[in-house]
C-alpha cells in the first residue's frame, strides 16, 4: 500500500487524478495526524487554514483505513459535494470501493403514510386545485424514487407550504407501528447507513443522535471506528440546542390535526374529541398571546421578562396536553395509541421549561411571522454532557474547521464540548502568500461604532473602495438594518439618473435566495454583494470576481440579544470574565471567518478592509489582528485604492472609470 507522503506527493495517484492537484506540507500532515487518530481511536483537533486541502487530508485516510467512519458537516451543501464529488473522485483514485451512503434527517424524505392520507390537498393555504394538481403529481412521483429524498422532487422545496406535511417528524413518525414502515425511505436509509462503511451525514443528525437517541439510527454511531466532523467550529452553539428543551405550537397544531385525521380514519369520527380539543387550542392562544405581550413579532426574549401571567397559561396548556393524553389513553385504536403519547411527551417537555432555573440556561420566547410562538431551554454548559457522550463511544472524535484556535489557543473549542484534557491540538498555517496576495485595510477617521453617523461613514468608505476594485465586492455586516440602509445609500450613489441603472451590479441578501445571489456574484466581475451572518463563512469565490471584502462592525455578539445577555449574567455570577472568556474569542473566530472570504486559490489577489476603528483605539484589537492571516497592513486610504486598482480586471476597471 502506497504511503501518505507518496499518495499526497508530487507524483502521486491525486495528482494523476486532478490535473489541479497541488502537493502541499500541511495537507499530508493533517491526512498523517488523522490517520494516527483513526488508528489508535483518540481524539483531535485540527485547525486548518484555508488552502490546506481540509477535505482530502481527512477522507483519504478515511478511505484507506478500512474503518467505519462518520463524517459530519456544518451544512448540506458540503455534504452533498463530499457524497457526491470528492469521495467518488478520491476512491477510483486510490482504488478502494468503499460503500458510501449520504444519510439526512427525516425531514428530507417523503412520509408515505402521510402521502396517502385523503386530506393531503386541504392541508395548506394554496388554492384547492393547485394543491391537489401538486399533490398528485408527488404521489406520482413517490411510486417510481427509490430513495425518497425530496431532493429529487424540487416542486416541494424547502419553505413550501404543503412539505410539512408530507415529511415526518419524531414527534408523529409511528416507527414499526406505521403501516408503511417497510416501504419507509427514513428507515431504508438509516438500514442503509448501518450497513456502510462511511456515512455522510449533517451536524443536526449528528447531535440528535447524540441527544435525542432517535431510534433506528443508534445503530449507526456505536459501531463506528471513527466521527470526523468538519465545520466543528459550528459545534459548540448548535451542542447547546439540542442538550436542551423545546416546545412550539406547531406541535400543537400538528397534533390536532393528526388526531382529527386519526379519528376520522378509525371511524370516530374528525371531531370526536372536539371537547378536549378546543379547551387545549384555547389554553395554547392564551400562552401565545402572554409571549406576544412581551415581544414583536420575530423578535426574542428571555421567559423572565414575559408578563406574569405567562407561567400560569403555559401550567395550563399542560394540563390540557395532559386531559388529551388521558382521553387517547382509553382508546383501544392502535392509531390513537401514538397521539396519547405525543401528547404526554409535549406536556412532559412543557412542563420542563416551566421549571428550568436560571441555573438550567437561557429560557427564551420566540414568535414566529406567522403567530405561533416557540419556547425554548439553551443550556449554558455542556460539557459535562457531550464530554460523557464522546467517552461512552470508544472511537476516534477529530474536530477540523479553519477556524478552531484563537492565537494558537484551542481551548474556547475544547471546554464548552468537555474534550479530554489529553485531545491532540494542531494547528496548520494556510500555505497561501498573504503578505503577496493581499492588503489589509484599516481606515483612519472613522467615527465610533456606536455613533449615529457610523454607518453611512462605513458606507462612504467601502464605496470608495468598491469603485477603486471597479466591483468584485463583498460587504459584510453584522446586522439585517445596518445592511438594509447601507444598501438604499448605495443606490442612491450608484444609480444613473439618466438611464436608471446602477452603475455596479449590487446583490442585497434577503432579495434573492443565498445561493442565487452567488451564482450571479461569480457570473461577472463587477458585483457587489452585501450579506449579513450566512455570507461570513461556507462561501468559496475563486478568482477575480472576488477582490475586495469590506467588514462594518467587529462581530460582537450584541449584548442586547436575549442569549447573549443572558450568558454574560451566568458567567458574572460565576465570577468570570465574560468578555475574555466569550465575548472576544467568538469574535475572533466570526472574525476569521469573514475575513477568511478573500484569498481562497494561490492566484488570488485582493483586500480586505475591516473599518471599525477599535481594531486600532482599543487594546484588544490587537489581540484580533493576532488571529488573522499575516496580510501586510496599511492605514492609508491612497495606498489601498491603489492597491485595488491593481487587482482589478483591466477591461472592467477601465470601463468603470469611463
Amino acid at each position: 500500500m502506497q504511503s501518505l507522503r507518496e499518495i499526497f506527493g508530487a507524483g502521486g495517484p491525486l495528482s494523476a487524478a486532478l490535473p489541479e492537484f497541488r502537493s502541499r506540507r500541511g495537507q499530508r500532515q493533517m491526512a498523517e495526524a488523522v490517520a494516527e487518530a483513526i488508528d489508535a481511536r483518540t481524539p483531535l483537533m485540527v485547525e486548518a487554514g484555508t488552502g490546506i486541502g481540509k477535505t482530502f487530508a481527512y477522507l483519504v485516510p478515511a478511505l484507506l483505513s478500512g474503518r467505519r467512519c462518520v463524517i459530519s458537516t456544518g451544512t448540506r451543501t458540503l455534504q452533498d459535494q463530499l457524497f457526491g464529488r470528492d469521495l467518488p473522485l478520491l476512491s477510483r483514485a486510490l482504488g478502494r470501493a468503499q460503500r458510501v451512503v449520504l444519510l439526512k434527517g427525516r425531514s428530507n424524505y417523503v412520509c408515505l403514510q402521510r402521502l396517502g392520507r385523503q386530506d393531503a390537498a386541504q392541508r395548506t393555504e394554496l388554492p384547492l386545485g393547485s394543491a391537489a394538481a401538486l399533490v398528485a403529481k408527488l404521489r406520482q412521483w413517490s411510486s417510481t424514487t427509490r430513495s425518497g429524498d425530496l431532493a429529487e422532487f424540487p416542486e416541494l422545496g424547502e419553505g413550501h407550504p404543503l412539505r410539512s406535511s408530507f415529511v415526518s417528524t419524531r414527534d408523529n413518525c409511528g416507527g414499526q407501528r406505521c403501516a408503511e414502515f417497510s416501504r419507509c425511505h427514513v428507515f431504508a436509509a438509516r438500514k442503509a447507513a448501518a450497513e456502510a462503511d462511511i456515512v455522510v451525514v449533517n451536524h443536526h443528525l449528528l447531535l440528535a443522535d447524540l441527544a435525542l437517541k432517535e431510534e433506528g439510527w443508534g445503530d449507526i454511531l456505536p459501531t463506528a471506528d471513527a466521527v470526523i466532523i468538519d465545520e466543528a467550529h459550528q459545534l459548540p452553539e448548535l451542542a447547546a440546542q439540542f442538550f436542551g428543551r423545546a416546545f412550539s405550537s406547531r406541535q400543537v397544531d400538528s397534533l390536532v390535526q393528526d388526531l382529527r385525521t386519526a379519528a376520522q380514519a378509525t371511524g370516530l369520527g374528525a371531531r370526536a374529541f372536539d371537547a378536549e380539543e378546543r379547551a387545549l387550542l384555547a389554553a395554547l392562544d392564551a400562552t401565545g398571546e402572554a409571549i406576544a405581550a412581551s415581544l414583536r413579532t420575530g423578535q426574542r426574549t428571555l421567559w423572565q421578562q414575559a408578563p406574569a401571567r405567562l407561567d400560569e397559561e403555559a401550567a395550563r396548556l399542560t394540563a390540557q396536553l395532559r386531559a388529551l393524553g388521558e382521553s387517547l389513553a382509553g382508546q383501544q385504536s392502535e392509531a390513537l395509541q401514538p397521539l396519547h403519547e405525543r401528547a404526554e411527551t409535549l406536556a412532559a417537555e412543557l412542563e420542563g421549561l416551566l421549571e428550568a432555573t436560571e441555573a438550567d440556561g437561557a429560557r427564551v420566547l420566540e414568535r414566529g411571522n406567522a403567530g405561533g410562538f416557540s419556547l425554548r431551554l439553551l443550556p449554558f454548559d455542556v460539557a459535562s454532557r457531550f464530554g460523557a457522550l464522546m467517552a461512552a463511544r470508544p472511537c476516534s472524535w477529530i474536530f477540523t474547521s479553519a477556524t478552531l484556535c484563537v492565537s494558537g489557543d484551542f481551548r474556547h473549542f475544547a471546554d464548552p464540548l468537555g474534550l479530554p484534557a489529553e485531545t491532540r491540538a494542531l494547528e496548520l498555517p494556510s500555505p497561501f502568500d498573504y503578505e503577496t496576495q493581499g492588503l489589509l485595510y484599516l481606515p483612519q477617521g472613522l467615527p465610533d461604532p456606536t455613533q449615529p453617523d457610523y454607518g453611512d461613514a462605513f458606507v462612504d468608505c467601502a464605496a470608495d473602495l468598491v469603485e477603486a476594485s471597479g466591483g468584485g465586492a463583498f460587504l459584510l455586516f453584522t446586522s439585517h438594518r445596518a445592511l438594509e440602509r447601507a444598501a438604499q445609500r448605495l443606490r442612491s450613489r450608484w444609480i444613473d439618473l439618466d438611464s436608471g441603472e446602477l452603475r455596479f451590479n449590487l446583490l442585497v441578501q434577503g432579495e434573492s435566495p443565498r445561493e442565487r445571489l452567488l451564482q450571479a456574484f461569480r457570473a461577472t466581475n463587477d458585483a457587489v454583494l452585501l450579506g449579513t451572518a450566512s455570507f461570513w463563512e461556507g462561501v468559496d469565490v475563486k478568482g477575480q470576481a472576488l477582490r475586495l471584502v469590506a467588514i462594518d462592525r467587529l462581530p460582537f455578539a450584541s449584548p442586547e440579544d436575549p442569549l447573549t445577555r443572558a450568558r454574560i449574567d451566568q458567567m458574572r455570577r460565576a465570577q468570570r470574565n465574560p468578555f475574555a472568556e466569550f465575548q472576544l474569542p467568538d469574535a475572533a473566530i466570526a472574525l476569521k471567518q469573514g475575513v477568511g472570504r478573500l484569498i481562497r486559490g494561490e492566484d488570488d489577489l485582493g483586500l480586505v478592509a475591516i473599518c471599525d476603528p477599535r481594531m486600532t483605539t482599543r487594546r484588544y484589537g490587537r489581540d484580533l489582528l493576532k488571529s488573522l492571516p499575516p496580510f501586510r497592513t496599511t492605514r492609508s486610504a491612497d495606498d489601498a485604492r491603489a492597491w485595488l486598482a491593481a487587482v482589478a480586471p483591466r477591461p472592467r476597471a477601465a470601463a468603470a472609470s469611463g
